[in-house]
């Protein structure tokens, strides 16, 4: 499916899109607030600057993916593929990305407070200034992880795998 097809049936109030073929396409500061991607492929998609507001993208291809910029607020991405993807600044307030693959994705300043992180793979991933204050991390796995500046503040780290992240100026409770 092509971009233009996309957003003139999400224009016209088609917001299922499951299993829908988008890979390289470029959706660059569109608004597709509640849409669904349910196991889209969206490998090297472009999504800057876009709005995907309680959008639902379980299991979704989003290797490699651009999402800097990306309201993804709300957002439903559990068991998402996001290896390599660009997230940097993006808002990521309350999105479940539970169970999500982020190995080498890159977070920069991205905003993941209250996240649901539950056994997500963040290896390698670049969380340099991210917020991840109240975010879930059960289970998470930060090995080699950049977490320079984050702020882990009322964090969930219970039985996260830290070993070798970078964790230089983290803002972390005392109690962990």
């Amino acid at each position: 499916m092509k971009a233009d097809q996309l957003l003139k049936n999400y224009a016209a109030g088609v917001r299922d899109f499951t299993g829908v073929n988008l890979s390289e396409v470029n959706l660059r500061e569109a608004d597709l607030s509640g849409v669904i991607l349910d196991r889209a492929i969206l490998d090297g998609a472009n999504l800057s600057h876009a709005n995907l507001t309680d959008a639902s993208l379980i299991e979704a291809d989003l290797n490699g993916a651009d999402l800097s910029n990306a309201d993804l607020s709300g957002s439903n991405l559990s068991g998402a593929i996001l290896d390599g993807a660009i997230l940097d600044g993006a808002a990521m307030e309350g999105a479940n990305l539970s169970y999500a693959d982020l190995t080498v994705a890159k977070l920069i300043e991205t905003n993941l407070s209250e996240a649901d992180l539950q056994e997500a793979s963040l290896i390698a991933a670049n969380l340099d200034g991210a917020d991840l204050s109240g975010a879930d991390l059960t289970v998470a796995d930060l090995s080699q992880a950049n977490l320079t500046q984050a702020d882990l503040s009322q964090t969930n780290l219970s039985g996260a795998n830290l070993d070798g992240a970078n964790i230089e100026g983290t803002i972390l409770d005392e109690n962990v």
